[in-house]
């Protein structure tokens, strides 16, 4: 949503960014011979040995341009992002890319249909890396409050700390995305929602969340209200002149899922705000 990516190192294969380096790789003459030939031994009855190390020499050549458009998809959002964060914008150009990246202008387009479409996949690749950071945090519990908390507390906080322009910028992005290509959008910060919705479940399932209101829907007024949280706070809103604290937004989401007028609501708001403080007092500690 608004985090920096550390782009110096290559992107794991299950990632959209290498998927959509992959399919920009024009199958080479290498490729072409080989299946040709291939195709021609088995026509004739060839020997199915003879076919096999065609089938592998076209494997290695399509792996080896599978490796090489990945890494030239790296250099080309390197360069972006540094253009982000020096600029606090978006609105460099194709060409800017190129010669930050000393990439050609057509190695640009064999890898991305437009500028739109390398900021997306600066975008999918920011969510992917912050959700992973995310989950490790809320993965060291198994109570579902305590997992809420790990959820609210560390995507607040980390919009807290980013300050960079680029930041800013790939909020605005964020913004401008929801709005022209809500299918991408959708797309692209499922990750993000799905942690929550498995939260949320855990939560329901336990009997501490409440169940007058849908999960789908509990996941969905969460999720709105936390992202909208974080736009305010990284573009430096503040509608009624104060900053919105972690701790608030945690106590306000709490309410939001307990269920009404339940003892055990009670007692689990509690017992969170106990644990909140603990990890509230051991972070001051690292800090000082």
């Amino acid at each position: 949503m608004f985090i920096a990516t550390p782009w110096g190192r290559a992107f794991p294969a299950e990632s959209s960014l290498v998927r959509r380096a992959t399919h920009c790789v024009p199958e080479n003459y290498l490729y072409t011979m080989a299946t040709e030939q291939t195709e021609g031994a088995h026509r004739t009855g060839g020997d199915r040995t003879d076919a096999s190390w065609r089938e592998r020499a076209v494997e290695r050549s399509l792996r080896t341009a599978r490796a090489r458009a990945v890494s030239r998809s790296d250099r080309f959002l390197a360069a972006a992002s540094e253009l982000l964060d020096e600029t606090g914008r978006i609105d460099f150009t194709v060409q800017d890319i190129v010669e930050r990246s000393k990439m050609s202008l057509r190695s640009f387009y064999q890898h991305f249909g437009s500028k739109d479409e390398l900021l997306l996949a600066l975008f999918e690749e920011a969510i992917r890396g912050f959700v992973e950071r995310l989950r490790r945090e809320v993965e060291r519990t198994d109570d579902p409050i305590d997992r809420l908390h790990a959820y609210v507390t560390g995507l607040y906080q980390t919009a807290q700390l980013t300050s960079a322009p680029g930041s800013r910028a790939l909020t605005i992005y964020h913004l401008q995305l929801a709005e022209r290509r809500p299918a991408d959008f959708a797309a692209a910060i499922a990750p993000q929602i799905d942690l929550l919705a498995e939260i949320v479940d855990g939560g329901r399932a336990s009997g501490q969340f409440r169940s007058d209101i849908d999960a789908a829907a509990l996941t969905m007024l969460l999720s709105e209200t936390l992202i909208s949280a974080a736009h305010m706070h990284v573009l430096g809103i503040h509608m009624t002149g104060i900053e919105v604290r972690p701790q608030q937004l945690w106590s306000f989401c709490l309410g939001a899922v307990l269920p009404p007028g339940d003892g055990a609501g009670t007692r689990a708001a509690g017992k969170a705000s106990v644990g909140a403080g603990r990890r509230a007092g051991a972070g001051g500690s690292r800090r000082r």
